[in-house]
């Protein structure tokens, strides 16, 4: 496998019109790492692997792969693998014509074709299916093909734009596993686009969380999961509950927040003040259903096998989303209990009447 100690990205940008779809993107990525690009859609995610594959030309920073500045040639010299969201197999070819189809455009020996192809078809467990063509294929055999021709090429980086999205869920589940199986054995140094938070903690070394073209956040699974640097973050990684509060009082870390006729303390992410609007944000998995603590009323129950999704109406109005695996039903009184060290408080980047306004955490 032919690679490359470091690829770099410095100040990377793509502007459409007057406005950025990327913007300053600064990244290191060390050979056999898997780097997750996560975020909504028309973040600049697809933007930024489109530039790194040369399909899209910078208008700002640069990309080096070692000391060779790589950015100022083609999508064919840079030796990148690609993998589309819609597969991009050629219909009329079968699936060992379509993974043996780049190596006979480098004109390598037919022998050689032929074992890498095998290889290839071998690794992703399609030997019963070599012979056929793409349409006899389901959606997830389709999908190993197009990873068995972009890896089949021995690509230095391999690039995957939301792979999975047109899969159902069964064969998304089986297909991260089956990616990240081939990303470890081959060795592959591989850059994949997601708007599925699950799927990039599952998958990814690091994470590169985006946002309107710039980066929020890089850090792996647990530190984005466990420690999102903005509520904005936090809002994409699954915090479902936020809450556009005034810091009541701060002692160093300790913020003192109102909440459901009291006060709860939390844990200030970067820094607050006093009498600040804040966001506070926690995951519906550390809202724990008990004896003691916030006084609500259960509105929603949703059943989702060992667990319930609840939603609890707090007796000042907020609502608050928990899961929980004790039996509950919609009318019931019940306490709710947050760990003070799972209620994250962050500095508001706009006023807390403008985001009621706008629907968060109404």
């Amino acid at each position: 496998m032919s690679g490359f100690g470091q690829l770099r990205l410095e100040g990377v940008g793509r502007r459409f019109g007057t406005a950025d779809a990327l913007a300053g993107l600064d990244l290191t990525i060390e050979r056999g790492e898997f780097i997750a690009l996560l975020g909504p859609s028309g973040c600049g995610k697809s933007t930024a692997l489109n530039c790194l594959a040369g399909l899209l030309p910078l208008t700002a920073g640069s990309i080096w792969q070692d000391e060779q500045r790589i950015d100022t040639l083609p999508p064919e010299k840079r030796g990148f693998g690609m993998v589309f969201q819609n597969y991009a197999l050629f219909p009329h070819l079968t699936v060992r014509d379509n993974i043996a189809f780049g190596l006979r455009m480098r004109r390598l020996p037919k022998d050689e074709v032929r074992r890498r192809t095998t290889a290839a078809i071998e690794m992703v467990r399609l030997e019963e299916h070599a012979s056929k063509l793409p349409g006899q294929l389901s959606g997830g055999q389709q999908q190993r093909v197009a990873i068995a021709r972009a890896t089949v090429l021995e690509p230095s980086l391999v690039l995957m734009d939301e792979p999975l999205s047109n899969l159902d869920a069964k064969l998304r589940l089986e297909m991260r596993t089956e990616i990240r199986r081939l990303h470890q054995s081959l060795g592959l140094t591989t850059v994949y686009v997601t708007h599925d938070q699950e799927e990039a903690l599952s998958m990814a070394d690091r994470l590169v969380v985006m946002r309107e073209g710039r980066v929020q956040q890089i850090g792996t699974p647990e530190e984005v999961h466990t420690t999102p640097t903005t509520w904005h973050v936090a809002d994409f990684m699954g915090y479902r509950n936020l809450l556009p509060l005034a810091a009541q009082s701060v002692a160093g870390e300790v913020v003192t927040v109102p909440l459901g006729g009291t006060t709860i303390d939390g844990v200030a992410q970067g820094t607050v003040a006093a009498g600040e609007d804040v966001v506070v944000a926690v995951r519906p998995e550390d809202v724990k259903l008990g004896n003691e603590g916030l006084k609500g009323l259960v509105e929603v129950v949703e059943y989702q096998g060992r667990e319930l999704a609840v939603e609890v109406v707090l007796e000042d109005g907020t609502r608050l989303h928990a899961r929980t695996e004790r039996k509950v039903q919609a009318g019931e009184s019940v306490s709710v209990a947050i760990d003070p060290t799972r209620l994250l408080v962050y500095a508001s980047d706009r006023p807390a009447a403008e985001l009621v306004t706008a629907g968060l955490a109404v």
